[in-house]
């Protein structure tokens, strides 16, 4: 549904659907969201012990919260943490400015599940999804999708009591866990919610492992590099999608992208394609027919209209053929389809 069409649908029902947490059903302001105003992201940043990334065009801050402390194999090859094991927190308004919303996709392991969901809701906010993004790894990696809504600093000393106890939290981790720099602006502006800073070393980046002006070329969209990893993130401009009745933007989790390690003529890709209903089944052909992988099909988000459904997929082989399949999927978006069953 285009966003003209959902605001006009909302506007004649007389309510924008919400998720629980509280906001009342009458239809917010439909102009721009509201910033984060500083001492709203200092308050932020404060209560997590880290600095982040204020998305100004989203007017999103957001905070990567990468699992640095583990090594992963996928189909016994070690891949960079960047590839797709960075969690992050991030804070938006809602569009009647009046709070704020929080979305957090969080890495861990299967033992480390149970304990968070009990300290989420021991500190007033929710669980919106558990599930897997990869076939294969070692160790078994289990995401795990939070929301709350309130006023901003509040909700980030509620987020920070949730985690306290995990590794995503700065101090808590080991040393090379959490670097304490932020993304530059650029970075973040272009990959989303998802930029994962990494430690410079002498490693090869992704600069330097694959031929980024060819894939940039085939994508149609230009990446971003993040140590020996190369990534696409890309919005859904033609849609508007209300959670909590805040607008769902890239940098709030609402992205399509794809993550490339190894390199050019020996890849791996594995990434997330965000679809409307209508649109699952023939993005799950275009993905198997250049061989892709198919691994999860999803929700991320609760009460979210219209409702959003989320397909991660794996990869292997040369980098241009993967880019091919990541193109060939967002190629089925936006095209209005529905579904035949």
């Amino acid at each position: 549904m285009k966003r003209r069409n959902f605001l006009q649908t909302a506007a004649l029902t007389g309510v924008i659907p919400l998720c629980t947490g509280g906001s009342s059903n009458s239809i917010p302001p439909l102009g721009p969201t509201p910033p984060l105003s500083a001492s709203e992201q200092e308050a932020i940043a404060t209560a997590l012990g880290k600095k982040g990334t204020y998305n100004e065009a989203q007017a999103t801050y957001s905070v990567p919260l990468p699992r640095n402390d583990l090594n992963v194999m996928v189909k016994g090859v070690p891949v960079p943490i960047p590839f797709g094991f960075g969690g992050w927190v991030a804070f938006k308004k809602t569009l009647d400015g009046k709070q704020t919303v929080m979305m957090s996709d969080t890495v861990l392991l299967e033992a480390e599940v149970n304990p968070l969901i009990d300290a989420t809701h021991a500190a007033g906010l929710e669980v919106g999804a558990i599930h897997n993004h990869f076939f294969y790894e070692q160790p078994r990696i289990v995401y795990m999708h939070l929301h709350g809504m309130g006023q901003t600093a509040d909700l980030a000393r509620k987020y920070t009591q949730a985690i306290a106890n995990t590794k995503l939290l700065p101090g808590v981790a080991t040393p090379a866990n959490q670097p304490g720099s932020a993304a530059t602006p650029n970075q973040a502006a272009q990959s989303g919610n998802n930029a994962t800073p990494t430690p410079q070393s002498t490693t090869p980046t992704g600069k330097e492992l694959f031929d980024l002006p060819a894939l940039d070329e085939l994508v149609k969209y230009k990446g971003v590099v993040n140590g020996p990893t190369y990534k696409y993130t890309v919005g859904r401009d033609d849609v508007q999608i209300i959670a909590m009745g805040t607008d769902m933007t890239a940098a709030i989790g609402l992205n399509s992208w794809a993550s490339l390690a190894g390199k050019q003529e020996d890849a791996h890709m594995a990434g997330d394609i965000a679809m409307l209903e209508g649109e699952v089944n023939a993005v799950v052909r275009a993905l198997r027919d250049h061989q892709l992988e198919v691994v999860a099909l999803h929700h991320h988000m609760l009460g979210e209209q219209p409702r959003t459904v989320f397909l991660h997929y794996y990869g292997r082989g040369a980098a241009v053929k993967l880019a091919k399949g990541f193109r060939a999927a967002l190629d089925q978006l936006g095209k209005g389809g529905s579904m035949k069953h």
